[in-house]
């Protein structure tokens, strides 16, 4: 392909032209900022590959805009942006009209309108495209949409390439994103006078470095003070979740305008709202397991402060753009300092003073941060064992390498995507192949990451006890040169939210902890890829709905159980707490069961049969059930003492790690038609469901009545 460089406009009609757009972007009284003029200038005039680092609210997407707006009246192709988030793209195409762009996105919100978008951009009616990196993985996107900027002639079309949020292509980065990785070779493959603009607002100078060497040798780095003087930073400390909800309730109220509260998962999400609402507030809760047209909704009600509060996990998080946004709640904090100042950045951007308040739980924080880390730096074993599954001509599906993979079809897809972007396997109709390359692990890299996370989960320690000024701290974590006292958080002024919340709401709020009975729904088929069991399993072999005590992570009765599961494992007998077994009958009183049961099976467990032994005998005294043991465990080769359920991370090695491990044993029946009323199965946490589905289709398949699972807790 030849190419052919259009002309530049100079560097005092790009100061003419911006100067134009900002106050079309920002009001009439709007000016550049020097940073802004400089890397518009750099881009569009110089043709010089440019990061821009500078806090949220700056205004870099006014960078991009500007220099779309003045390189399309110059007959250049569009601007394709690549970005993190739908809220992010939604947010920039409404704010693109106001310099009459043309913008669109392609993403996986908006499937049905992709062919309409790509015939439009094929017909240069598009000025800015707006994607998501994972675009860039699709082979067909990559040529339908990329192969319009060649013409017949085979002459490449002019296009600007934007990479915002580019802190995610860092293997450094705090959000780090396989597929951003992909622009390294589209990179490649642009002239060097295409204008490329990377931005974030959330980089130390270790990340800067990184994305400022994978955009070329002679990248301009542009960095601002990272100071917000809207933010109001403080750090309150209570001894649980009761206290911390009770807190919210008490305090939402006395926050102005409107915000957004943090959690870290999305059933600490969903239970905060629920219980903020039962107090009489307005918030709803936005997680990613709500719908995207539900999470459009969501947004634009509190961007017309129509809620109070959107109580969120990090799905609402960079691009969202609400200027008035007038506090920011964190109920435990993300696992870095650079995670916590993006979140944080979304408030007050466009008024003088913002509350951002943090509650951190440190025990539960902690075991969060662990999972996450374990989601995002897969083994070698596991690279290895993806790999040896994997052909060079015929494909295979994610389903089939569940089989031989222990990961979760979410972390097996990110695992083959890394692998992907390494040039070790290649995504085909039907599944991947190996490519044949000359993959390796990257050891050194791995075990970086692994420490510098914890240094960062160590910081986010460190901050919630910080003597000194907290943003401060934060910007010298972003390595921010011009970082001083910012004279305005609890700890330089003396301002705080510390208080003990009431004691009657702390009640309320610990009875919505722990009041809430969780459904344990059945498996109703077994996984792909196994020679048995397979299929759909018969409605008479499913275990009945269950119901279980806990939610790990719940901050209620899981404070509890998490203790008693700990403290059980190989001890020889356990003593239930005085609470534990009332809690649990009212579990069963409210049960909705077609018939009530006749009599108890306690699961059998290999670390923890007295508590399950315990819970089974108690409950049986209780409710004047008799306990048999039904289910006994056996020991053969094809299932190995040393294999336990909670190392299986995927439901093929789920089902065979207990297809074999259990038998029926009639002989510790009084009776064969003892079986034949529904059975209470016990057991201690469900994680997966197999262990249940496989214990079920066992009882059932001996005649026993329908199978009720009870467990003191449900991952």
């Amino acid at each position: 392909m030849t190419s052919t460089e259009p002309a530049r406009p100079t560097p005092d009609e790009v100061l003419i032209e911006l100067t134009a757009h900002v106050k079309a972007l920002a009001g009439p009284d709007a000016e550049p900022r020097p940073e802004q003029l400089a890397a518009v200038t750099a881009v569009v005039a110089n043709r010089q590959r440019t990061l821009l680092v500078a806090r949220t609210g700056f205004g870099k997407s006014a960078v991009y805009f500007s220099a779309t707006r003045m390189l399309r009246d110059r007959g250049w192709g569009p601007t394709v942006v690549v970005s993190p988030l739908l809220a992010l793209m939604r947010d920039q195409v409404a704010a693109a009209e106001k310099l009459g762009l043309a913008a669109v996105t392609i993403n996986s919100s908006n499937i049905d309108s992709w062919s309409e978008t790509e015939a439009r951009i094929a017909a240069d009616e598009v000025d800015l495209l707006l994607i998501a990196p994972e675009r860039l993985a699709n082979p067909g996107f990559r040529r339908r949409v990329f192969d319009t900027f060649v013409s017949e002639a085979r002459e490449t079309r002019p296009f600007a390439l934007v990479c915002d949020e580019a802190h995610c292509i860092s293997d450094w980065g705090h959000d780090f994103r396989p597929d951003y990785r992909r622009l390294r070779q589209l990179l490649s493959d642009l002239p060097s006078w295409t204008p490329v603009l990377a931005t974030t607002a959330t980089a130390n100078q270790r990340v800067t470095d990184d994305v400022a060497a994978q955009l070329g040798d002679d990248t301009l780095v542009l960095r601002t003070s990272l100071d917000r003087e809207s933010l109001h930073l403080s750090v309150v400390d209570l001894p649980d979740d009761a206290h911390r909800l009770a807190w919210a309730a008490e305090t939402l109220g006395e926050l102005p305008g409107s915000g957004i509260i943090y959690c870290l998962t999305v059933e600490q999400a969903e239970t905060t709202a629920a219980f903020l609402r039962s107090q009489g507030q307005q918030v709803e809760a936005y997680t990613g397991s709500v719908e995207p047209e539900r999470r459009l909704q969501l947004e634009k009600a509190l961007r017309g402060n129509q809620l109070k509060a959107l109580v969120a996990t990090s799905a609402l998080g960079m691009g969202y753009d609400k200027g008035d946004l007038a506090f920011c709640v964190h109920l435990g904090l993300p696992p870095s300092p650079v995670a916590y100042y993006q979140q944080v950045g979304r408030a007050g951007r466009a008024i003088d003073r913002a509350e951002v308040v943090a509650l951190p739980r440190p025990a539960e924080d902690g075991a969060v941060w662990r999972w996450f880390e374990s989601v995002s730096l897969p083994s070698e074993e596991l690279c290895r064992a993806a790999l040896d599954q994997l052909h060079t001509v015929e494909p295979t599906s994610v389903a089939a390498l569940e089989q031989y993979v222990n990961l979760g079809r979410s972390r097996l897809s990110t695992l083959l995507n890394i692998l992907e972007v390494d040039g070790a396997v290649e995504r085909v109709g039907g599944g991947f192949i190996r490519t044949g390359a000359n993959w390796q692990y990257n050891h050194e890299l791995a075990s970086t990451l692994r420490t510098l996370r914890r240094e960062e989960s160590d910081q986010m320690l460190t901050w919630a006890a910080l003597p000194g000024c907290r943003l401060r701290f934060l910007r010298e974590a972003l390595d921010d040169a011009e970082a001083v006292d910012c004279g305005r958080c609890d700890r330089c002024t003396g301002h705080t939210f510390q208080r003990d919340p009431d004691e009657l709401l702390v009640a309320a709020a610990q009875d919505a902890l722990r009041g809430s009975d969780l459904v344990v729904d059945p498996r109703k088929q077994w996984p792909t890829g196994l020679e048995q069991p397979k299929g759909r399993i018969k409605p008479e072999r499913q275990a009945q709905p269950g119901r279980a005590l806990a939610r790990l992570g719940d901050g209620g009765w899981n404070v509890v159980v998490e203790r008693l599961i700990t403290d059980a494992i190989g001890a020889d007998q356990v003593a239930l707490p005085e609470a534990l077994l009332p809690a649990l009958a009212a579990v069963l009183k409210r049960w909705d069961w077609e018939s009530r049961p006749t009599w108890i099976c306690p699961m059998p467990s290999r670390r923890r049969a007295p508590l399950i032994e315990a819970l089974a005998t108690g409950l049986g005294t209780l409710g004047k059930l008799p306990v048999h043991h039904a289910l006994t465990g056996t020991d053969s080769e094809l299932a190995p003492a040393d294999a336990f359920q909670a190392d299986q991370a995927n439901s093929a090695h789920q089902v065979g790690n207990v297809w074999h491990r259990f038998s029926i044993d009639m002989t510790a029946l009084p009776a064969p038609d003892v079986l034949a009323g529904p059975v209470l199965l016990i057991d201690d946490e469900v994680d997966s469901r197999w262990t249940l589905t496989v214990a079920a289709h066992l009882l059932t398949g001996a005649d026993s009545g329908p199978v009720l699972p009870l467990a003191l807790r449900a991952r």
